[in-house]
């Protein structure tokens, strides 16, 4: 008889274990979807922020080129395709530059009015993804003691001979209408493609 009742204690004790351990499973289950749907929300929250607020410059540029997305509007101001779509066999892609000359040979830079804007092409037309300021470098260094800069984003300069078959430039690359997960002034942008052409 005393075997009996141990091996019913053992058995009731076996199974209030299951069973706490089988509770404490389902909480945890319970917890840890709490915090994954916390966690999502909070993500969500801070993708809805854009991450951060665009630089200055990125807004300046938006600002300015919005009249720009039809591509037809740019080349009825004055910009026009050159150089094909350029792109990199490690970096990405630039785009298709629609140029501006007599901004290009001004000698002056101005947030308002990039000398370049830079366009992909894809299957439903070309898209307008960020600009670039130019400026020559012999004739920006005639009149100042320091390369450009832009809302403290400064100018690269860029020397002769180079592939575009021009004199030395400064330039700085602005993609205020395509992310670049490598920086927003950064020349090569991978999520840019020459594909669609």
């Amino acid at each position: 008889m005393t075997t009996r009742i141990k091996t019913l204690i053992d058995r009731s004790n076996r199974n209030m274990l299951r069973l706490a351990l089988v509770g404490v499973v389902a909480a945890a289950a319970t917890l840890l979807a709490a915090a994954d749907a916390t966690m999502d929300t909070a993500e969500q929250s801070h993708e809805d922020h854009g991450a951060a607020a665009p630089a200055k410059l990125v807004q300046a540029v938006r600002d300015a080129t919005r009249q720009y997305i039809d591509v037809n509007a740019a080349t009825g101001a004055g910009y026009h395709p050159a150089f094909g779509c350029v792109t990199g066999p490690e970096h990405g892609a630039m785009g298709v530059h629609y140029i501006n000359g007599p901004l290009v040979g001004d000698g002056q830079v101005d947030a308002s009015k990039p000398e370049a804007l830079i366009y992909e092409p894809t299957k439903s037309g070309m898209q307008l993804v960020g600009v670039e300021f130019i400026v020559d470098a012999a004739t920006w260094m005639a009149n100042h003691d320091a390369p450009p800069q832009l809302e403290g984003q400064a100018f690269q300069m860029v020397t002769s001979p180079n592939r575009y078959g021009l004199p030395a430039f400064f330039e700085l690359h602005v993609w205020a209408w395509r992310d670049n997960p490598q920086g927003a002034f950064v020349d090569w942008n991978q999520r840019v493609s020459c594909e669609g052409q």
